[in-house]
């Protein structure tokens, strides 16, 4: 499964990496790739995950760092 998040307070690559890293400890997350320049994550997951734990995940990569939205893919 595939899921977009757009986000807030994405700066430069190692907010990038900072978010990808939270989100690979997700159980089902196979990939992550944050992009900065358009407030977005592409997710892969093995099997269909809460999207309340992705933004979560995201928020836990740092206070600056916020969800705004989940959606499937």
């Amino acid at each position: 499964m595939k899921y977009i998040i757009k986000t807030e307070g994405l700066m430069c690559g190692h907010c990038d990496a900072s978010v990808e890293t939270e989100l690979l400890k997700v159980a089902g997350v196979t990939d992550a790739d944050a992009d900065h320049e358009t407030q977005t994550v592409e997710v892969e997951t093995s099997e269909a995950v809460d999207t309340n734990l992705l933004a979560q995940a995201v928020h836990a990569a740092g206070e600056k760092f916020h969800a705004l939205s989940v959606t499937e893919a």
